[in-house]
């Protein structure tokens, strides 16, 4: 499936260079059964990571407003069990978190071995939002991107699989998208002057993504420009990335329940004989 990876630093970035379209030759009525189709395999690796407690599995989303991180989260953490999944959303920092380092916050939110955490928005909007508006001093949101990939480094060495979506849309769709939000009586409620003020700083929220995403690349926390002007499409690419990210630890996912399976035969079996 056509996306972007970046999982190395220091590749720049350069959001205008990459399409926010669907490819050609791609529609709708193929993306959608294959959606389903890893929907059910997403639900049976979520399964064997929870009962075998291998690893957890963290999805960062951001994007600019009306990018989708709500709809993403809908259509595909809804194929996801409940038991073992959690969503965090990550607004303005309350008094107390101000109190505290910025990752004081999101830290205690990270996933335990065996579930799933998703982020619609992160750790990031320290080094986008409070750069652009200029909240803290340059010298204080530069370094944070050190400390970023450091705390995604430790997440990584205790077993979660860091995963991280920039869901990429043109600034007319997000005017289209903010402008049927005022037509449609069921989503008025999203109305808000804010969005519209952001739009104002396009180009400095553009910088800062790409510095954001360049610095902050690696290996074990890979970073996606995800094609999102297709919400259809924007679904099928997270929902197949997240995937295979996931079947790549199942072996050892299936050794480890086997294991433990031996184990508890062992047991049975000595409980039976002493009966």
């Amino acid at each position: 499936m056509p996306r972007t990876l970046f999982d190395r630093p220091d590749k720049k970035v350069r959001l205008d260079e990459l399409s926010a379209e669907p490819p050609k030759g791609m529609a709708r009525e193929q993306a959608e059964p294959r959606l389903a189709e890893l929907g059910e395999e997403l639900f049976a690796l979520q399964d064997e990571m929870f009962a075998s407690k291998g690893s957890s599995v963290l999805v960062v989303l951001q994007g600019r407003d009306t990018a989708g991180k709500d709809g993403t989260i809908k259509h595909v953490a809804g194929y996801l069990n409940p038991r073992g999944v959690s969503v965090v959303s990550f607004g303005v920092p309350t008094a107390e978190e101000r109190e505290h380092d910025f990752l004081w916050r999101v830290h205690r939110h990270t996933p335990r071995l065996g579930e799933f955490a998703l982020f619609n928005r992160s750790h990031y909007e320290d080094v986008l939002v409070v750069r652009v508006h200029e909240l803290v001093p340059k010298a204080l949101w530069k370094a944070r991107y050190g400390h970023i990939a450091d705390f995604e480094a430790l997440l990584a060495q205790q077993g979660t699989i860091v995963l991280k979506y920039f869901l990429h849309i043109t600034k007319r769709e997000q005017k289209e998208r903010l402008l049927e939000r005022e037509k449609d009586p069921k989503n008025a409620w999203k109305l808000n002057p804010n969005d519209w003020k952001e739009r104002d700083y396009w180009d400095e929220y553009t910088e800062a993504y790409e510095d954001a995403i360049s610095r902050t690349a690696a290996k074990h926390a890979p970073w996606m420009v995800v094609p999102a002007n297709a919400k259809w499409y924007r679904n099928l690419v997270i929902a197949e990335s997240i995937v295979e990210a996931l079947r790549a630890h199942r072996k050892g996912w299936r050794r480890k329940l086997q294991s433990m399976a031996e184990e508890a035969k062992t047991t049975l079996a000595s409980y039976r004989r002493g009966k």
